[in-house]
């Protein structure tokens, strides 16, 4: 199945960069401000979701769900619990980190919901990849990050992360333990022609890879 990409209305400044993560194939949902983006990006609306308190609603025949404005999900939310049940197992969320904190954290935490659900997701801004590295079912979760990016943070949002492992980097872990009220997993840097190896025997962590 194609993978699922989400627009946010969050800022993107460097449209090339986004653009190069994009495949031809990709479902492109769009929410809402994000709409903003579609000539940035160079991609078009396979399904546009919103209230449109903030974008004007689009006159086209695209499929468009039209929500209320006073409700429990925001339209980003929403439009990832919609392709979920559309039965998506791959996700790309854009569009989601920006000036307002509150936004970007109801946003990261969609990646959570994902990861929750058993789908792969991973959200880009400017700056930085972002995804869940989460044990399941008594298997430990595992990433690799190349030596192309400068800096990666491990940061547990969730309250319990244990049995931590960071390896091929300038600050390596073993069996390490992040709470939620020390985060000091932060601005790691992989060795030189190394491929860092991350692993978490319990919880889960947010991984942010920043270019």
């Amino acid at each position: 199945m194609r993978r699922c990409v989400i627009i946010g209305g969050a800022g993107i400044d460097k449209y090339e960069q986004v653009r190069n993560e994009l495949r031809t194939d990709d479902f492109f949902v769009f929410c809402d401000s994000g709409l903003k983006h579609m000539e940035g990006l160079g991609v078009k609306p396979d399904l546009i979701v919103g209230d449109f308190d903030s974008h004007e609603k689009p006159d086209t025949d695209v499929e468009t769900i039209v929500l209320p404005r006073e409700k429990d999900d925001t339209d980003t939310f929403f439009a990832a619990k919609e392709m979920v049940r559309r039965g998506y197992e791959e996700f790309l969320l854009v569009g989601v980190i920006g000036a307002r904190l509150d936004h970007t954290l109801g946003n990261l935490s969609i990646l959570f919901m994902l990861d929750t659900a058993g789908k792969s997701a991973e959200a880009i801004d400017d700056y930085s990849e972002i995804e869940v590295v989460s044990a399941r079912s008594g298997k430990p979760g595992k990433a690799r990050i190349e030596d192309s990016y400068p800096y990666f943070s491990v940061l547990n949002l969730t309250g319990e992360a244990e049995g931590i492992t960071i390896r091929n980097a300038k600050f390596p872990l073993e069996n390490g333990q992040i709470d939620w009220d020390y985060q000091y997993a932060v601005s790691n840097e992989v060795l030189p022609g190394e491929t860092a190896e991350i692993s978490v025997a319990k919880g889960r962590v947010l991984l942010i890879k920043n270019f």
